[in-house]
């Protein structure tokens, strides 16, 4: 077993949860040699979590396409020309057999998303009923439907709802670059309803949309002083979609990506980490990296909303040759997924 990591640099002690962190904190762990920062993240992550064990989920796009927001990265957006063909709600129906073959497959958490600015409160009915439909299956339910108002997160708690999904993208003085139809107060607005509602905070951000790193470090400095970290964290990696603004941004340098990710995992200790979007354009060896560095959650299926994802068939493999196995439901574990 690995010995528990000895702090001899500021912010990696495994035993705190902390909301205090300071930025310098933060960018003095984002300046650790690699192999330094992947042992304490390594560490941090033994100390909480089974190290062979990922969580994982399912994502289904309930209502693709026809957004107003102008979201630099999205398809789905209604100003830019992608090609993507946009749907209505899906019937009940076929979420709870998406539903379905998801837990079949081993997941244990059912994400629906919306391309929504926001729902109106008679767009939650249909929405309701889906979160109740998949919760009798057995499984967790998430949701990501845009910014919230008075009583909807309330309402989305009554009907079982276990996580909501609403991410930064970015840091806050990036942000205005990417998005210029909400604010990130609007953002953090909806985060704060969510909690008070008493509903598991999902909340992450988009790697390589041509940020610098002191905006990875005031992002993460962000989520990291948070009232509580969110339970979930997912890191996409920018899948660069043609008719978009950022079809053409620069590559991320992958080390870059995986030290994003063991500087979370320092900071944010209890969190789920999941990667996300971009996934197809990650080698098993840099995957493997992520892992080690404390990514623990991942989504299964061939598709997340509108971009690729690996298959079933793909990550199995993979998990095979890594030792890892899914994480049980967390009635069986023990404990919340997070």
């Amino acid at each position: 077993m690995l010995t528990e990591f000895k702090q001899t640099e500021p912010g990696t002690d495994s035993t705190d949860t902390r909301n205090d962190w300071q930025r310098s904190e933060v960018a003095a762990l984002f300046a650790l040699p690699f192999n330094d920062l992947l042992f304490a993240a390594q560490t941090v992550h033994r100390h909480r979590f089974d190290p062979n064990q990922v969580q994982v989920s399912t994502l289904l796009s309930i209502k693709t396409g026809r957004c107003p927001e102008d979201c630099a990265y999205c398809p789905q957006s209604v100003r830019y020309d992608t090609g993507l063909a946009d749907h209505p709600l899906v019937p009940l129906e076929a979420v709870r057999e998406a539903a379905r073959r998801a837990k079949e497959a081993g997941a244990t958490r059912f994400c629906m998303g919306a391309s929504l600015r926001g729902p109106k409160d008679k767009d939650l009915d249909p929405i309701i009923e889906m979160i109740e439909e998949v919760k009798r299956l057995g499984l967790e339910t998430c949701v990501t439907l845009g910014m919230l108002h008075d009583g909807q997160a309330e309402r989305l708690k009554e009907a079982g709802l276990d996580y909501y999904n609403h991410n930064l993208d970015t840091s806050e003085a990036y942000y205005p670059e990417i998005v210029t139809t909400r604010t990130y107060a609007d953002r953090l607005e909806t985060l704060a309803q969510v909690r008070d509602a008493g509903v598991k905070v999902c909340c992450g951000g988009i790697l390589g949309l041509g940020e610098s790193r002191d905006d990875r470090i005031d992002f993460l400095h962000t989520l990291a002083t948070f009232p509580q970290h969110p339970d979930s964290v997912p890191i996409n990696r920018l899948v660069a979609i043609p008719g978009t603004p950022l079809e053409i941004a620069p590559d991320l340098d992958a080390f870059e990506f995986v030290r994003t990710i063991a500087v979370a995992r320092v900071l944010m200790p209890e969190s789920e980490l999941r990667l996300s979007a971009g996934r197809t354009e990650l080698t098993d060896e840099l995957q493997a990296l992520c892992f080690l560095a404390g990514a623990n959650s991942i989504f299964y299926g061939d598709k997340l909303l509108t971009t690729d994802n690996p298959g079933v068939n793909e990550d199995e493999a993979l998990f095979t040759r890594l030792g890892l196995a899914a994480s049980p439901a967390p009635d069986q574990a023990g404990r919340s997924a997070g």
